[in-house]
């Protein structure tokens, strides 16, 4: 199995970084979401690189086939296994994509390291610019609704679980865009999770105030959120980060929930590819498997 060793001082033990490398094309790094794995990225990877694009995603270290030390949660240490990444695969030109608490390790990675080897950045249902409610961030949500969340994970972690990925996927009486087997196979990823790494990055993505990041981002930048994000509601993120980064493209996913890189895929591969691509829509025609997937690809209207 491909595994990166991330060591931060002479103090620390390392840490095996689980990778999965497509190996061809421009690359992009895939960052996953809380608490998931690389395996979230499974309809990314099964279409990006038919548009010559390398696609390569890591297991956060206590999550996925990763190690699971103790300690190393914040987001400075984050922020390092993401550069140990890119300094061991010797990447250059890089696209990241950073889902959800992936968006924080994006901010924080070009405040730690600048971006000499980035290309452009892709934030998802991202977390930024900072989540927790104080006197100076109305939109954020208050902390006793986060401490109310490690009480139920140190309580009944699976039931935990299971009641977010439903709101994670949109779920509810009425609306059910992904089956029950997608919620299963959701839960599996998270469960697989270390139960430490999951209430330590908990604390981490509610509380790590990512605004003064954001302002060091000077990369062309592509933001997108569903408006109908209960896990991290628009108001309080997409758009507070579109307006910290006025030249970045912003798209709104119309009623898509936090997890759209299930329940909006194809619209997602789609802005990926033409986002990293430089916004020209003739790579997709010329590289379309076949003319089906190119009429359903073309007949969506996007803004860029």
């Amino acid at each position: 199995m491909p595994y990166i060793k991330s060591v931060h001082n002479a103090d620390s033990d390392p840490v095996n970084i689980y990778y999965e490398d497509t190996l061809q094309g421009r690359p992009v790094v895939f960052i996953h979401g809380w608490p998931l794995s690389h395996a979230m990225w499974e309809y990314q990877f099964n279409e990006l690189p038919k548009y010559g694009l390398r696609c390569i995603a890591y297991d956060r270290r206590g999550f996925g086939r990763s190690g699971r030390p103790w300690s190393g949660y914040d987001y400075d240490t984050l922020a390092t296994d993401l550069k140990i990444v890119l300094d061991e695969l010797d990447l250059d030109d890089v696209t990241l994509v950073g889902f959800s608490m992936g968006g924080g390790e994006v901010a924080r990675y070009i405040s730690k390291y600048g971006d000499e080897k980035i290309y452009k950045i892709v934030l998802v249902s991202a977390v930024t610019p900072f989540m927790l409610k104080t006197k100076d961030n109305p939109n954020g949500i208050p902390r006793e609704t986060f401490d109310q969340f490690v009480e139920q994970i140190k309580q009944d972690r699976p039931n935990f679980l299971s009641t977010f990925g439903k709101q994670f996927f949109g779920v509810n009486f009425i609306n059910k865009p992904v089956s029950q087997a997608m919620l299963d196979w959701s839960l599996q990823l998270a469960m697989d999770g270390s139960p430490n790494a999951t209430l330590e990055c908990l604390k981490s993505f509610s509380s790590t105030d990512f605004r003064e990041d954001l302002k060091k981002i000077s990369v062309p930048t592509l933001i997108i959120h569903g408006s109908s994000d209960k896990t991290v509601p628009i108001e309080g993120s997409g758009k507070l980060t579109a307006e910290i980064l006025p030249n970045a493209q912003f798209k709104i996913y119309d009623g898509a929930p936090h997890g759209l890189f299930v329940t909006e895929r194809e619209m997602l591969n789609h802005d990926l590819v033409t986002f990293i691509e430089g916004g020209s829509l003739s790579i997709l025609e010329e590289k379309a498997m076949d003319e089906t997937a190119a009429e359903a690809i073309s007949s969506v209207p996007y803004p860029f």
